[in-house]
Order: C-alpha cells, then structure tokens, then sequence
C-alpha cells in the first residue's frame, strides 16, 4: 500500500474583515478606551475541508475565483495557520506557489539563483552543484548578470520555476505556475513535473484549465464558498465541474456522451416523479 503523505482533517480558514480602517497603534488604543470596537465581519475561506494523498498520486483543485483553491495550498504549504483542524505532513513538501517571490529585484539572475535557493532552504554547495542544471533549464543563459529588475516577467517565473523544481519532493503543490512563460517553456515546464511524478512525487495541483488537470492528475476536488463539494477520479470530477462551468467543449467525445446520458436519465427521473404525483393527487 502506497505511504500516506499528507492529511487534511476539518481544516476551516477564517479572516476577520475589518469595516473601519485604523492607520495605526495609537489611533486603536484610542478607540478602544473610548469604548468603540471595531466592526468585522467573519469569512470563512475554508470550512470543513477533508481529504489525504498518497505517493503517487495527482490530485487537482478545480474551482471558480475566490473558491478557496490558493488558501488551501497555502494551508497545507504552511504558509497559512488554520483557524480549525490541522494538517498532518509525513513527506517534504515543496510549494510552487508565487514563483520568484523571494527574488532581490537589485540582484543579478546569478545571485538570485542562490537567494531564492537559500530562501527555499537549499544550501549554497547545493545550488553550486545545481547552478548549471538551473540556467540551461530557464533558457537565460544570456542574463545571468543582468539585474533581476530589468527581466520581464516571464522570465523571473522561468528562472523561479527552474530553481524550485530542482529538488526532489515527496509532495510538489502547484497554483497556475504551468501557465507561465511561452508555449514552448510551458510544454518544458509540464513534462519537467511530469517526469517529477514517475518518480512517485505526489502532486496537489490548482489550474483554471480542466483539460490540463485532466492531462496531469488521477484525482480531483471541487471548491465552492471554501468548501469541498466534489472528491474522486478526476474524470468524474471533470464531467461535475464542466456541467456546473459550462466546459463541455474541453470534454472528450465519449465524455460528453456520457454527461448527455446522465442529464437525459435525470430528466426521465423528473417526468416519472411528476407523473406519479399527478396520478396520486387524482387518486
């Protein structure tokens, strides 16, 4: 039986909305002996939200904006403390969450090669080790001692995505970073995480797009107000998200098919319950 990697029990996220805006300490002790609390009101991001991954395993969180798919990650990456539950990590995890967030905009790409590694918590005889793999892999080998400030930026998340992908991970969480770059550096940048995932490296993954989801994992979640309405075989999952987005087009044919052949059943269902409510209300 595949080693349980990470699980998420009854994990709520709640953030405090303040409708008053206070500039600073004073101004909030002030308010506070004058005996004015300050109105918030409570969102929930998260509520209740269950589920656990094992090696190998892909698992995709699909969801509309504002859905709760980054705070997950956040949740499970450590970034954020829940406010319920907990989250158990029996695995190294590694978040490509916001790629070249750790960057000196002053820095060189070089010495920012070391920085965002130091930040990611790789020592530097490792980054040296890795230092070529990094460069040839982001394709900016003619910018290495350009200040970070003057790339564009596609080309920090190439850089960002080329340092966090050269360790070796038990749990890889992924939020849109496959969107980055152009087209032939995102075709680089999937098989690179695919290739992570031969190797049994469980993946948590958020994308917009269902067909890459559909491309990259074996399961699937949906969010909605924070909590999780869907969990099972991503093609599943697929075939209740595309009816709720409308994305039948990114199904394939016999998928299609089969989401007609449910809608139709479930309205055979409706009329044979209608009509045996007639036929008892005349009785």
């Amino acid at each position: 039986m595949a080693k349980e990697l990470l699980r998420v029990e009854h994990i709520g996220m709640k953030f405090n909305l303040s409708k008053e805006r206070v500039n600073d300490f004073r101004e909030y002790v002030i308010r506070m002996l004058k005996g004015k609390k300050l109105e918030k009101d409570e969102f929930w991001a998260l509520k209740d939200i269950n589920f656990s991954i094992h090696e190998g395993e892909r698992i995709g969180i699909l969801g509309l904006n504002g859905a709760g798919k980054s705070t997950l990650l956040k949740v499970v990456a450590g970034v954020f403390k829940p406010t319920e539950g907990r989250v158990i990590r029996n695995g190294k995890i590694v978040p490509l969450l916001e790629l070249g967030a750790g960057f000196d905009k002053n820095y060189t790409g070089r010495e920012n090669i070391f920085l965002y590694g130091a930040v990611l918590g790789y020592g530097r005889q490792y980054m040296e080790e890795k230092y070529d793999q990094i460069v040839e892999f982001s394709g900016l080998e003619d910018f290495m001692d350009v200040p970070i400030k003057n790339y564009s930026s596609g080309m920090k998340s190439k850089l960002g995505f080329a340092i966090a992908t050269i360790a070796e991970p038990e749990i890889l969480i992924l939020d849109e970073v496959l969107s980055v770059g152009d087209g032939k550096f995102r075709k680089k940048s999937e098989k690179k995480i695919l290739d992570m995932m031969q190797d049994g490296t469980a993946v948590l993954f958020v994308s917009h797009s269902l067909a890459q989801v559909k491309r990259i994992c074996n399961k699937a979640m949906i969010l909605e107000g924070g909590k999780m309405i869907a969990f099972g075989d991503v093609d599943e999952v697929a075939q209740v998200y595309a009816e709720m987005t409308g994305e039948l087009d990114e199904l394939t044919v016999g998928q299609k098919n089969l989401v007609k052949k449910k809608n139709k059943k479930k309205k055979t269902e409706k009329i044979k319950q209608e009509d045996k409510r007639e036929v008892m209300e005349e009785s």
